[in-house]
């Protein structure tokens, strides 16, 4: 099985790629490519996915913990 990634873009959306199902509360399967950016702002009106309606509203710079520190 292909190895999903979700990748926290600086300022911006989780791209995510790989063989992954995206489903609502319901269960219902929202129709992706193999690589899709996800809306973490909350501005984009074609939710949950991004629109790119972000740009110059939304800042979040998030770092993984690095071993040792």
């Amino acid at each position: 099985m292909e190895k999903v990634t979700i990748k926290v873009n600086d300022n911006g959306s989780y791209r995510v790629s790989g063989d992954v199902e995206l489903i609502d509360a319901e269960g219902n399967v929202f129709e992706t490519k193999k690589t899709f950016s996800l809306c973490r702002c909350g501005y984009s009106k074609n939710k949950p996915f991004c629109d790119g309606s972000h740009k110059g509203k939304f800042e979040s710079v998030v770092r993984a913990e690095k071993d040792g520190e």
